[in-house]
């Protein structure tokens, strides 16, 4: 199951409700954090994560709002006796970004880390999943991101019933292996069937793009900002996001199955108008809350 939790729905400031950019994805032992905004420690602990469980770092750009909590989260990693390596994904000049910002301060306890700058395509995959990135259209270098779960095996229980297989044999079968059982050779195709896996995508500060098209197409759930609502299209053009219509008519071009819309300005006090002009265009569209936890 692919858990993800909001930690910050907000814009370039804060407010009582919303917290800066992030957002966190649980899958398998894998804890991938996209954007580290301004207190994400705090969201964090509030949400009962642990920091120091956190596996991956995808930051989308070096906008303040949405990186300002890194040095106080890899302090806080390093205070938490974080043992593994810790991999950080980003656009062109993360590398540089990363080596001033620990000229700032004291650093102390900041855990060992690998820098990958990313464009476009799978920037990691292992057997249960991939994590690609695309360029998007901003005032600086910005990539979104796209996790996808790769399809899996689950055993018929009927046919396995039928031919008595149990226990370890299943295990192997559902890993694709043929097996010898009573002296009849069992092969995986033959009592397993296939699940097609889901796909999460992270995608904020754009405007309308190629890259957006890329990372949205066919999602299981696209994580999408909508900044303004169509009202305040001017807005958006001059900062280069998007507003609220523009992510759900991009959301159903795209055949996404459930579209959630984030990094809200602060000007906006009540989610309702937000939420309204969102379900015009694609009537499943959600506005995202902090805390705010949905379940694949």
């Amino acid at each position: 199951m692919i858990n993800i939790t909001f930690l910050g729905t907000g814009c370039m400031q804060p407010t009582k409700t919303r917290n800066h950019a992030g957002v966190l994805l649980a899958f398998k032992g894998e804890n991938i954090l996209f954007d580290c905004g301004e207190g994400i420690q705090r969201q964090m602990r509030i949400a009962g994560v642990k920091p120091a469980k956190v596996t991956r770092l995808c930051i989308s750009h070096w906008h303040g709002d949405h990186v300002f909590g890194i040095p106080g989260l890899l302090s806080s990693m390093g205070a938490d006796q974080f043992a593994k390596k810790l991999h950080v994904y980003g656009p062109k000049g993360t590398k540089k970004y990363f080596e001033h910002m620990f000229k700032f301060f004291a650093a102390k306890d900041i855990i060992e880390h690998e820098i990958h700058e990313v464009k476009n395509g799978i920037i990691f995959e292992n057997d249960e999943f991939s994590i690609e990135s695309h360029e998007l259209k901003h005032s600086v270098p910005c990539v979104g991101f796209r996790f996808n779960e790769k399809d899996r095996l689950r055993i018929d229980v009927a046919k396995a019933k039928k031919l008595n297989l149990e226990g370890e044999i299943l295990g192997k079968l559902q890993d694709g292996k043929d097996v010898e059982h009573e002296g009849n050779t069992i092969k995986s195709e033959d009592v397993t069937y296939s699940v097609p896996g889901k796909s999460v995508s992270y995608v904020t500060d754009t405007m309308e793009c190629t890259g957006v098209y890329k990372l949205a197409k066919d999602n299981d759930l696209l994580i999408l900002e909508g900044t303004f609502l169509d009202e305040l299209k001017k807005n958006a053009i001059k900062t280069k996001h998007l507003t609220v219509k523009q992510s759900a008519l991009m959301a159903s071009e795209s055949n996404v199955k459930n579209v959630i819309i984030t990094h809200i300005s602060q000007r906006y006090k009540s989610d309702l108008e937000l939420i309204e002009e969102a379900q015009q265009y694609f009537p499943n569209a959600e506005v995202a809350k902090d805390f705010m936890k949905v379940n694949l």
